[in-house]
């Protein structure tokens, strides 16, 4: 068992060691970085959306940035698309759940804002349609997923892509990436100094 946790362990940190050689990644990080601190400045929000694991990342992060991360400072509006249950069914019931946060992004966004679409695979139907919808909102579009970029390649006007086909460790690092997001956002908008 011992041999396997090891080997859990060094595949994260491989994951992330391969993000830290990537100049493309590191370049990806700051643009979001700088298109979500543009969007806050501006007074808009950031609006997140996922499914399973990624919808558990959309809320952590868009609570660091509601609340606070490092210090504290003004809230940021930033939401999780998926949070309202009773929304959720009812839309998944009514019109299928390919459309769940398309419609939302239809009802809470506007020019200027940001939507960060979490997807390891990429295509996740009902992504995909949120961030169509949201270009079509002229909203700015972040999408964090992994090597296969699926549909979301060309699509996103920053692409977040973890170099790896395995869906824990892209989860690891969309985590990762979001608290980077989170920190640099904080720090450029609150400067502590």
């Amino acid at each position: 068992m011992k041999t396997a946790i090891r080997k859990s362990i060094a595949a994260s940190i491989a994951v992330k060691q391969a993000m830290l050689d990537d100049e493309i990644c590191m370049r990806s990080i700051a643009d979001a970085t700088k298109m979500m601190v543009e969007t806050y400045r501006n007074g808009g929000k950031v609006l997140f959306c996922g499914n399973g694991g990624s919808a558990g990342d959309a809320q952590h992060i868009a609570a660091e940035l509601s609340g606070r991360f490092y210090y504290d400072r003004a809230p940021l509006y930033a939401e999780a698309l998926h949070t309202n249950s009773s929304y959720l069914t009812a839309v998944s019931n009514d019109y299928g759940y390919a459309e769940v946060y398309a419609r939302m992004v239809r009802a809470a966004g506007k020019k200027g804002d940001v939507l960060v679409a979490i997807s390891t695979s990429g295509n996740s139907e009902n992504v995909i349609r949120a961030i169509e919808d949201a270009q079509k909102q002229a909203m700015k579009v972040i999408g964090m997923t992994g090597m296969g970029k699926g549909k979301m390649h060309s699509l996103c006007d920053v692409l977040l892509a973890v170099p790896s086909s395995d869906t824990p460790r892209i989860q690891e690092a969309h985590i990762l990436m979001g608290h980077i997001l989170c920190e640099q956002v904080e720090l450029t908008l609150f400067p502590t100094s």
